[in-house]
């Protein structure tokens, strides 16, 4: 059964594990750097302006977002990260729920993974890599912004962020933009492979 991304609604921010949502949908993690454009990707994704909160001052997600998609799976929208003007406390409390959600079996279905295309993947981006592999789940990196290379450093940046981030052959990377909607296609479709039993 074909899913209807035009079909999402907003269920509720969790702060604790105990209020993770285990209904057995699939879940499609997404994760990213706190300016990287992960809540513009989203919107792309579902064809929505302000869907996913585009903060102003970034680091404004810190809590996890769940949001149903055509009753069949959840979009999964983790705090961005390597923000700095957020307090220790405010990280901590972040690196907890992030450590429990990723050490809880069968949480996540597949992870979306939205780097910078212009730039090397941070140390941050490689943890954030790394935790997802370590759940054992299929990973898909999502080079955002893309429109902003020029023809001739897009295969030199895609090589560059493979190599950092350390990815298999089969981990599929995916330039994107989601100012101009590059990639969108593709990356439905692999969100749709993964999450149809």
């Amino acid at each position: 059964m074909a899913i209807n991304f035009n079909k999402a609604e907003f269920v509720l921010s969790a702060v604790r594990s105990g209020t993770f949502i285990r209904d057995g949908r699939p879940q499609v993690t997404f994760a990213g750097r706190s300016n990287v454009g992960k809540s513009s990707v989203i919107n792309r994704l579902l064809n929505r302006k302000n869907f996913a909160r585009v903060g102003a001052t970034p680091g404004k997600t810190n809590q996890i977002n769940y949001f149903r998609i055509d009753d069949q799976l959840y979009f999964t929208d983790l705090p961005g990260y390597g923000y700095a003007k957020v307090s220790k406390e405010e990280r901590d409390r972040w690196g907890r729920l992030m450590e429990s959600y990723f050490q809880e079996q069968g949480l996540i279905t597949l992870g979306v993974l939205i780097v910078d295309a212009r730039h090397k993947p941070t140390a941050d981006d490689v943890t954030m890599c790394d935790w997802f592999k370590s759940t054992g789940c299929p990973l898909i990196v999502v080079a955002n912004k893309l429109d902003k290379l020029k023809k001739k450093e897009i295969e030199p940046n895609l090589q560059t962020i493979r190599d950092t981030l350390a990815l298999d052959e089969d981990d599929v990377l995916i330039p994107f933009s989601a100012e101009k909607g590059t990639g969108k296609t593709e990356l439905l479709a692999a969100i749709g492979r993964h999450c149809q039993g």
